[in-house]
């Protein structure tokens, strides 16, 4: 060792049982020789220093740490099985998730007890690549592994038409029609263009294999190098004897189809990813930020990541918005498409809110800075979208366990076939072990419902229907009752004041009094309250009651203002000399005012209620506002099952006693009172326009705010469903049907390596067929 700094960390490596480490500091395993490693990862220490790890580590507990990574070599879920079990077993590592369409690992571990540079050696010792998350080396990354795979694909493309070409005489001919040494010399010929195809073109499969094996499991590369492996290897052995059938033009065969394959599902894999990636690419590196406005508009060009809230930046016709913001200055249209991905132009006036990731298309605009980096909404929707990709529905994790003893039942079997043709027609052992070997299709089983469930969720999400949960959709798709709330939901969430009966003191003392009480909350009322009275004075030890309204001190006096239950509560004088309001303002001697407000219903909700009923949903309407309302609102729109009055508390034991009876409950709400019943339900939908709170209880949000899009969504996790079945249902029945036939030797090796990879290309598109569907795209309202 050169110095103690050097012993200390040898120590810590070799204490923690990474000792491999030190044998592949230098040469990290590659999927090729000709690939190199990305100098990135070659100094995995570099990543431990605390200026580094701030770009890309948090922090979500006390002595936890948290990091997105990026896995190179994933080739199927098999290998994402492989890399979280060996983390898992990795001293001090607390919890970690990969996702196989993106190659994302998502790893929380313990900073006592290892480093993140300790991570990235554990994963580089079982053979894969792993580096913190960067968008520019994702991208290099997904460039080098597609051409990489093309190459190889070029390499067997080439090889099989020349194997063939020497392979087809001794199909069409008659016996004794070639003579021995011709075919012998045709036999060199196919051995000496067979070698690129399985040293170079099959090296993905050969080096996925031997990991398996080298970390004691059964990939599903093992069945796949085995069968290549006897083929050729038996092959050769012909060759040289001159005696047996040689399989040069199978094995070439099995290696070009099994590869086309492989890159139709990596193209997939990345075009289902494409929008997450294209939202972290959305906000622009750079910003045009005003130094004096508005006495100049003299911009400085900085980083975006360099605004803070408060600052004013310029935005250009064609530029994109670096930040969340509000528009101060200039009137234009703003394309918010990839946010919701509504193609039409919003306009936006002095005033208006901008999302950062929009683009500017009319005039230029300034906007004041208010959110800025992992604040904003463009950066929420990324990390909701992560989450539901980090996560494995139930059927997947059903298929997985399926997938992960599928190998051995494979081997198994082919084992057992050899030996009973070995005992009663050896001439046939070789060709049908072969056969049995390459026509089993696990890939076909493991893909069958992340495939489908990747490529639903990203095609809703460039529809503005973002799946958060990866259980979302499953759920959706078996919902037998929709529990609806009202305000914000069912109506625009804007509700004004259109009476106030004063009881004792002037209407615009009422209105202070309440907007006084209202200036902490974002509740739709309160907003009400405060644009109605205009002005307000100073409140102290202001309490929210969820679910009944607010208490508060001014001017000395205790207040309340909310339901006639909660503010008659407070009041010895509780009369309200006959007056019926939805909302009431009480000090401790009597009732002071009602107020009656009046908010509209969205334009879609009556055909989003019609909607449900005719997929043969049960649609229950539960509010927290006056009986009177909400029957007004059920009524309007045909809702013959409703509740008003209620409590968050209320809520939940109307959704728990639901789920007693055996429903499968969907709620939709909107708001902080909602947060509660929303993490009860099966299924829980929030609106973008929504609170915060109630958007993370959230397994989906909406971000159009259109309420025809989302019953859209129930029949689309329906098809999503009813895809993944199909999938399934023909993974396995063709395994049930491919395997016999093969043991009873029906199937030839070059049959087989047809049938295994066509198996994989059919879930494949059959999943991509969710991308080209109809009944996402913007359509007319249902009703008309």
């Amino acid at each position: 060792m050169c110095c103690a700094g050097c012993v200390a960390v040898a120590s810590a490596i070799v204490s923690s049982g990474l000792g491999s480490y030190y044998t592949r500091r230098d040469s990290y395993p590659a999927s090729s020789p000709s690939e190199a490693v990305p100098e990135s990862i070659r100094n995995l220490k570099v990543f431990d220093r605390p200026e580094i790890e701030a770009r890309f580590v948090a922090e979500p507990e006390a002595h936890e740490r948290e990091a997105t990574l990026i896995l190179e070599g994933i080739s199927c879920p098999a290998c994402v099985w492989l890399n979280e079990t060996h983390l898992m077993r990795t001293p001090g590592v607390v919890a970690v998730n990969i996702n196989y369409t993106t190659n994302r690992a998502k790893v929380r571990w313990d900073m006592r007890r290892i480093s993140l540079s300790g991570i990235l050696a554990a994963i580089n010792a079982i053979g894969y690549h792993a580096y913190p998350y960067d968008a520019r080396e994702l991208e290099a990354g997904r460039k080098r592994e597609s051409r990489s795979l093309l190459a190889r694909l070029a390499i067997a493309g080439l090889g099989v038409m020349q194997v063939m070409m020497y392979a087809l005489p001794g199909y069409i001919a008659q016996q004794g029609d070639i003579d021995q040494s011709l075919n012998a010399l045709m036999n060199w010929a196919a051995l000496i263009l067979t070698v690129p195809v399985v040293f170079y073109s099959a090296l993905p499969f050969m080096s996925g294999a031997w990991r398996d094996v080298r970390n004691r499991r059964l990939g599903m590369d093992v069945p796949v190098a085995a069968a290549i492996v006897i083929a050729f290897s038996a092959s050769i052995l012909a060759t040289i004897t001159g005696e047996g059938e040689v399989y040069f033009d199978s094995v070439a065969m099995f290696v070009f189809f099994l590869l086309v394959a492989r890159y139709l599902e990596l193209r997939a894999r990345q075009k289902a990813a494409s929008y997450l990636e294209s939202l972290s690419h959305a906000v622009p590196a750079t910003a045009n930020r005003l130094q004096d406005y508005p006495a100049t508009m003299q911009a400085e060009l900085v980083p975006a990541a360099a605004l803070r809230a408060g600052e004013l930046v310029l935005i250009r016709p064609g530029e994109t918005v670096p930040a969340d913001g509000v528009n101060v200055h200039g009137n234009s249209e703003v394309d918010e498409s990839l946010l919701t991905g509504e193609s039409t132009p919003v306009k936006k006036l002095e005033g208006d809110p901008l999302t950062g990731g929009s683009i500017n298309r009319g005039n230029p605009l300034v906007v004041r800075v208010e959110r800025v980096g992992n604040e904003t909404i463009l950066s929420a929707i990324v990390r909701l979208m992560e989450r539901a990709s980090l996560s494995r529905p139930r059927l997947q994790q059903i298929t997985d366990r399926v997938a992960a003893h599928f190998v051995a039942i494979v081997l198994v079997l082919a084992g057992g076939t050899g030996a009973w043709w070995l005992a009663h027609d050896p001439a046939l052992a070789l060709p049908i072990v072969v056969s049995v070997l390459i026509v089993t299709c696990p890939c076909a089983l493991a893909l069958a419902t992340p495939m489908a469930m990747a490529v639903a969720t990203s095609s809703a999400a460039r529809r503005g229907l973002l799946v958060t949960r990866s259980h979302a959709l499953e759920a959706l798709a078996r919902a037998t009752h929709f529990v609806i709330d009202k305000t914000g939901t069912l109506t625009a969430g804007k509700p004004v004041v259109t009476s106030v009966t004063a009881l004792g003191l002037p209407r615009k003392e009422a209105l202070a009094l309440a907007s006084t009480l209202e200036q902490g909350s974002e509740h739709p009322v309160a907003i009400a309250m405060r644009e109605a009275a205009g002005s307000a004075i100073s409140a102290q030890q202001v309490r929210n009651v969820p679910g009944a309204g607010v208490e508060g001190v001014v001017d000395g006096r205790v207040l309340r203002i909310g339901s006639e239950r909660f503010a008659a509560e407070l009041a010895r004088n509780s009369s309200t000399q006959g007056v019926q309001a939805q909302i009431w303002l009480a000090d401790q001697d009597r009732m002071l005012a009602g107020f009656d407000l009046q908010d509209r219903l969205r334009p879609d909700a009556g055909d989003f209620i019609a909607a449900l009923r005719a997929q043969g949903a049960e649609v229950i309407l539960l509010s927290g506002d006056h009986e009177s309302v909400v029957r007004d609102t059920a009524k309007a729109l045909s809702v013959t099952t409703w509740r008003g009055e209620m409590s968050p508390k209320g809520k939940l034991d109307y959704v728990k006693a639901l789920q007693a009876q055996g429903a499968v409950v969907a709620m939709i709400g909107d708001g902080v009172n909602d947060a509660p019943v929303l993490a009860q339900a099966q299924i829980a939908i929030a609106l973008m326009s929504g609170a915060a709170l109630a958007q993370g209880a959230a397994d989906m949000v909406l971000l159009t705010g259109r309420l025809s899009d989302l019953s859209r969504l129930v029949d689309y996790s329906r098809r999503t469903m009813r895809i993944v079945k199909q999938n399934l249902g023909w993974a396995i029945g063709y395994n049930m049907l491919a395997i016999p036939l093969a043991m009873a030797g029906y199937v030839t090796p070059w049959m087989a390596a047809i049938g295994m990879s066509a198996s994989s290309l059919l879930v494949v598109g059959n999943a991509l067929r969710l991308t080209r569907q109809p009944y996402l795209q913007r359509l007319p309202s249902i009703s008309s």
